[in-house]
C-alpha cells in the first residue's frame, strides 16, 4: 500500500482529477510531505478508492490526476457500536479504535450514569471531532469505509427504537449475563445462516443501571459478560468489538 492516503468525496462518478480541500491538502503536503509525482490513494469513505498521481503539491489546494479507480468489498458482517459517552476525549479514542476494527456505525448515547452533559453547540463540535478521529484512523489503517457516526441520544429511547439487527448485545456486569460464544451459537442456529448485522451496547463507568438493563432486555438485547474483571469503558469497547469481529469472521 502506498504511503500516502487522502480523503475526498467528489461529485463526479468517474473523476479524472481530484481536488483536496484545505485540511486534506495540508495533511498530505505539509504533514506527510508528499511531493509532485507521488502516488496517493484517495478514498471516499464509501468503499471507492482512486489511485492517483499528485500533480499540484499545494498546501491549500492539492490536485491529483486519477490513474484508475477500484472498489473495496465491505466486510461480510456489519458491526455497530452503541457507546455511553465517557468523560474527556475518551470517546475520540473509542471512535479511532472502532474504525480500525471495522465498525460500520457508532451511536453515542447518554445514560443515567454518564457524567458528561452537552448542549447543542457542544454536541455539534464533539461530533465534528469524532468524525475527524474516524477519518484519521481510516487513513492510518487503510480502511476505505468510514463508520456512520450518529447524533447523541438518550439511552432509553435508543434501546426502544433501535433498528433491525440479527443480534443485539449489551455488555453487562449484572448476574445472569451469558458468554458471547454461547449467544452467537444460539442465534446462528435459530437464523440458519451466518449473522451479518450485530449491535454492541457498552455502558459508562459503573455499567448501565438496572432500569436501563431492563429496558434493553425488553427491546431484545442479550446481556453478555466480558469476563470476571471490571473494564474501563474504552477497554470494554475495543475488547467487545475485537472478539465479536473475530467470531463473526470465523462463521
Amino acid at each position: 500500500m502506498p504511503d500516502f492516503r487522502a480523503f475526498c468525496a467528489p461529485t463526479e462518478r468517474e473523476p479524472k482529477t481530484l481536488h483536496l480541500d484545505a485540511t486534506e491538502s495540508h495533511h498530505l503536503v505539509a504533514v506527510n510531505r508528499a511531493r509532485e509525482g507521488a502516488t496517493v490513494v484517495v478514498f471516499s469513505g464509501q468503499g471507492t478508492e482512486w489511485i492517483c498521481e499528485l500533480t499540484q503539491a499545494s498546501k491549500r489546494a492539492a490536485e491529483l490526476s486519477v490513474r484508475f479507480a477500484q472498489t473495496a468489498d465491505p466486510l461480510p458482517h456489519r458491526i455497530s457500536l452503541a457507546q455511553a459517552l465517557p468523560k474527556g476525549n475518551t470517546f475520540e479514542s473509542i471512535v479511532r479504535k472502532a474504525t480500525e476494527i471495522g465498525a460500520a456505525e457508532i451511536f453515542p448515547i447518554q445514560s443515567e450514569r454518564t457524567q458528561v452533559h452537552l448542549d447543542a453547540s457542544r454536541t455539534d463540535k464533539k461530533h465534528d471531532k469524532w468524525s475527524t478521529a474516524a477519518l484519521e484512523a481510516a487513513k492510518q489503517c487503510g480502511n476505505p469505509w468510514l463508520p456512520e457516526i450518529h447524533s447523541l441520544q438518550p439511552v432509553a429511547p435508543f434501546f426502544e427504537r433501535v433498528g433491525d439487527y440479527d443480534l443485539k448485545l449489551i455488555a453487562s456486569l449484572h448476574p445472569g449475563a451469558k458468554s458471547l460464544k454461547s449467544v452467537l451459537a444460539e442465534r446462528q442456529t435459530s437464523l440458519d445462516r451466518p449473522l451479518s448485522r450485530v449491535l454492541w451496547a457498552i455502558g459508562p463507568e459503573g455499567d448501565f443501571t438496572p432500569s436501563e438493563m431492563s429496558i434493553a432486555q425488553s427491546a431484545g438485547f442479550e446481556p453478555i459478560t466480558l469476563g470476571p474483571l471490571v473494564l474501563r469503558c474504552e477497554t470494554a469497547a475495543v475488547y467487545a468489538l475485537s472478539v465479536l469481529s473475530y467470531e463473526l469472521s470465523a462463521q
